[in-house]
């Protein structure tokens, strides 16, 4: 098992991996927060759809799903870690990033718990800026 420095961009590249492959599903060792983010992905169309796995906490696991279209078109064109351990990166609630004109979506960790930029927008809740998916 190697050392652990940001599992969040660990689940990411996972997810970019599994889609690149063509890969049905991924397994990701489960964590709340990566279970909010998929949570996150669920709601906004990104996953199929995703379930936590396994009893102990060390074995535990987000199972995702992955979606493609009728024609193996991929749901999730990218997705990007902004906000990493080395440099955290914040948004006030009025100044909330639009990815590719709103065509993407941000995650951003408030202090009223993961949401999408929409609703951060909605709340006015600013945050860490988690990650982009497009």
């Amino acid at each position: 098992m190697m050392n652990m420095t940001d599992p969040i961009a660990d689940m990411l590249t996972r997810i970019r991996n599994g889609v690149r492959a063509d890969q049905k599903s991924v397994s990701i060792p489960h964590s709340k927060m990566k279970a909010e983010i998929a949570r996150i992905l669920k709601e906004e169309g990104y996953i199929e759809s995703y379930k936590v796995e396994g009893e102990s906490a060390k074995e535990k696991a987000i199972v995702v799903d992955l979606k493609y279209g009728p024609h193996n078109e991929k749901a999730i064109a990218g997705i990007k870690r902004i906000s990493k351990p080395g440099l955290r990166v914040y948004a006030k609630g009025n100044a909330i990033p639009r990815v590719l004109n709103g065509l993407g979506i941000a995650i951003i960790s408030t202090s009223k718990g993961m949401m999408c930029d929409r609703d951060a927008r909605k709340a006015h809740a600013g945050g860490e800026v988690v990650a982009y998916v497009w």
